[in-house]
């Protein structure tokens, strides 16, 4: 679902959700691959979630410059996580 963060209180709702749901979940998978396992189904359609939604405030964050950091430090991370567990994948077989 699509939200204009420019609008009042969706931004901070956006941020609360991430930083007290999305990651920590992320950064449990995250924990897990550096681990040597593989992702779950379950896990992959989270971050399936997590990577649409931060691609759809792209635009937003290109007229921000305070977010663009948060921004690459996130698809940066979604970026490890998914080439650490495409390894494992490979290693398991």
């Amino acid at each position: 679902m699509s939200y204009s963060l420019e609008k009042e209180g969706v931004l901070q709702a956006v941020m609360e959700r991430f930083e007290k749901s999305r990651l920590p979940r992320v950064m449990k998978i995250k924990q897990q691959v550096d681990e040597g396992h593989v992702l779950a189904s379950s896990d992959i359609e989270f971050l399936d979630e997590v990577l649409k939604d931060t691609q759809q405030y792209a635009d937003f964050v290109s007229k921000h410059e305070e977010y663009r950091k948060l921004y690459a430090n996130v698809t940066h991370l979604y970026n490890e996580i998914t080439t650490k567990a495409l390894k494992n994948e490979g290693t398991r077989v």
